[in-house]
């Protein structure tokens, strides 16, 4: 898995990227609905900033970049956290975070 060299990125990265990208644009008309709006006056601020914030993961991890890996993990502790305040996590909450982290942690010794 980590047989890449360190100038190209492998290509799990890239399909989480993309998937990260399409998944923050997707995001961003959420922020404006009416259940977002009913789950809290404080949640679409925070839905528009975990947008922003993914999308900043994304283009770190696109470049091959090291913090990217570790703010990614540290903001979805972060909204495991908030999910778990909410009382609406559950382990599906948890599974695609641990994948991509867990990609991210393989690679991370081929990122700058």
């Amino acid at each position: 898995m980590n047989d890449t060299p360190p100038s190209q990125r492998p290509v799990a990265i890239t399909i989480i990227c993309i998937i990260g990208f399409i998944g923050a644009a997707l995001t961003i008309p959420l922020i404006f609905s009416s259940a977002a709006s009913g789950i809290g006056g404080w949640y679409p601020p925070y839905l528009g900033l975990s947008a922003v914030i993914g999308l900043v993961c994304m283009i770190g991890l696109w470049q091959m970049r090291k913090w990217a890996v570790y703010l990614y993990t540290a903001f979805c502790v972060l909204n495991q956290v908030v999910l778990m305040a909410m009382g609406v996590w559950n382990i599906f909450a948890l599974v695609i975070p641990a994948i991509v982290i867990a990609i991210g942690f393989a690679y991370i010794s081929k990122m700058r």
